[in-house]
């Protein structure tokens, strides 16, 4: 079996010593949560994919105003590990634009712990740390469909069943770092299903806001936690793989209004996903290319971009390289776990030395190491266009060059949904 020794992040200031403490606090396990009431907001189900005159709606700030302020009132009250608004971020020189953060806070209040590498899909173990021992203090409220097919919020809401939750990043990277846990009492592995994916779609859409992002990362692929979760932070640049250019797959399908894309001259190999009509398809069509790298124990990463309408798939071996002494010892000795962020151009440094003289050679250095070879990325691909077929073509597109360029958002004039303005300072958002 392969093991690594890795010091992940603590994601819980109830994650040591929580042991034989029974329920008396107010966790998020089965002794605590039913019965009792936490915020609540419900959204309507979507759909279709919001265009940018959608993303104008004045509901879709609300969302944004809410988990902002509750996120703000758990940093006033002193529940984050550090203060990640003081964190250095700049923009790497380059034809890329790869964002360094220097945030020592993550290499301090690490933990050491025994990772395994060698198998994307484990069954849940309720010894280890898991979101049930997460007091409920960390949680901003609980993120459901609404019954009534309506928008709101009830700061108190009696739960009764297995909730959603969206919680604090204790050791955030980001401003308006976020966890969302979906069913949160199911104890569900650390594993893609349909309905947790398009619960994660849906908080992407509802955020409508293109500089809020979620993440995924399967085990062997920077997972830490066994508990089936999503991150979520605002960053407000683009992530260089946004602006990646792309060309067209072999697969011709265009039904439900998906197409699918490689990444071309990027150092990472992966797959984007892109759908213009519902949520639903968008979220079938990915979900079903995750459980099939689960299924054929690939290790991979996910990241929900443009408020939903395009989805990054990463298949990855950085974790089975570094087990096996392929990484260069230079590249391992920055403490860098190329997660879904690093992959996307978002590279989270521990060091003062490393942020100083970060440059792209040694991000591109770092990524590369982590991308599956060509050969093997093709074979990967084969998996993942076989799994999303479905035998059936809607409507044949008209033939296109081989290599077209996404349609990005415009970063630069795109409105973005705050109720206060967006500050720069020093290259990162400061929201007030």
């Amino acid at each position: 079996m392969l093991t690594i020794k890795r010091c992940p992040t603590i994601l819980s200031n109830y994650q040591e010593g929580s042991e034989g403490l029974g329920c008396g606090r107010n966790c998020l396990g089965q002794c605590c949560v039913p019965g009792s009431k936490l915020p609540l907001y419900t959204f309507k189900r979507r759909h279709t994919i919001a265009g940018e005159k959608d993303a104008e709606v004045a509901h879709i700030p609300f969302l944004e105003s809410v988990l902002l302020g509750e996120w703000e009132e758990r940093m006033q009250r002193g529940l984050f590990r550090y203060d990640v608004t003081t964190c250095e971020t700049k923009v790497i020189p380059g034809n890329y634009g790869f964002i360094a953060q220097l945030n020592e806070g993550r290499h301090l209040k690490k933990r050491p712990t025994e990772f395994r590498v060698d198998k994307v899909l484990q069954d849940f173990d309720p010894s280890k740390f898991n979101f049930t021992k997460v007091g409920q203090e960390e949680v901003l409220f609980r993120f459901e469909e609404s019954e009534e097919n309506k928008i709101q919020y009830l700061e108190k809401a009696l739960v009764l069943d297995s909730p959603n939750v969206i919680a604090i990043n204790v050791s955030p990277i980001e401003y308006g770092h976020v966890l969302l846990v979906p069913r949160v009492l199911d104890c569900l592995p650390q594993r893609i299903d349909h309905d947790s994916l398009l619960l994660a779609m849906h908080l992407a859409a509802e955020a409508g806001n293109p500089y809020f992002r979620l993440g995924y990362n399967s085990l062997g692929a920077f997972a830490t936690i066994n508990h089936l979760h999503f991150q979520a932070y605002y960053l407000a640049l683009p992530f260089p793989v946004e602006k990646a250019p792309t060309k067209r797959s072999p697969w011709k399908s265009e039904k439900g209004g998906i197409k699918i894309f490689e990444l071309c001259n990027y150092p990472v190999r992966g797959i984007v996903f892109e759908g213009r009509n519902t949520l639903d398809n968008l979220s079938l069509a990915v979900g079903n290319a995750c459980i099939c790298l689960q299924d054929n124990n690939i290790p991979y990463n996910v990241l929900i971009a443009d408020c939903g309408k395009r989805v990054f798939l990463f298949p990855q071996c950085y974790a089975e390289k570094q087990a096996l002494g392929e990484v260069d010892q230079e590249i391992l000795d920055t403490q860098v776990n190329p997660a879904v962020w690093e992959i996307s151009g978002h590279i989270v440094l521990k060091r003062k030395q490393d942020f100083d003289r970060a440059s792209e050679d040694y991000a591109c250095k770092l990524l590369a190491e982590v991308s599956l070879s060509e050969e093997r990325f093709e074979e990967v691909k084969d998996y993942i266009l076989e799994a999303v077929a479905t035998g059936e073509v809607q409507t044949k597109e008209e033939e296109r060059a081989d290599f077209v360029e996404d349609e990005v958002p415009d970063y630069d004039t795109l409105k973005i949904n705050h109720n206060a303005p967006m500050h720069m300072n020093e290259s990162r958002p400061i929201f007030p």
